[in-house]
């Protein structure tokens, strides 16, 4: 929704019209758009569904990387590992594969409790 358009419209700005393009020339034709917004919707729907709610949204371009700050209301940092045990790829996750999908896409995920309660996810994406 509101947050991936955001993104769209912050790679347009850095990469001209045909950034997000889905043919054509820029990194319309590259699969890091697909991943950035993959990642820009990942974490706002776990914080709508599973932080209490999205309270902020930041995106960051610099010049081969892409930074996001998605803050929600939940102090509970996120996590890869199961109750019975760490991550494994063949055991499903009890509620889905986002984060450790983030976590994978990601070139740096950092997670920042607020002090007035909450929490702020940070990731850097490279853009090549």
């Amino acid at each position: 929704g509101e947050a991936r358009d955001l993104v769209q419209h912050a790679l347009r700005d850095s990469f001209g019209p045909d950034a997000v393009a889905e043919a054509g020339g820029g990194l319309g034709e590259s699969v890091v758009v697909a991943d950035v917004l993959l990642v820009t919707s990942e974490l706002v729907t776990n914080a709508i569904r599973h932080g209490g709610g999205l309270t902020g949204f930041d995106v960051q371009l610099g010049d081969a990387h892409l930074t996001l700050h998605v803050s929600d209301a939940s102090s509970a940092v996120p996590t890869t590992t199961r109750a019975d045990g760490p991550f494994d790829p063949g055991r499903p996750l009890v509620g889905g594969y986002g984060w450790p999908l983030v976590r994978r896409l990601a070139q740096d995920v950092s997670v920042r409790l607020q002090p007035g309660g909450g929490k702020c996810v940070t990731v850097t994406l490279p853009l090549f």
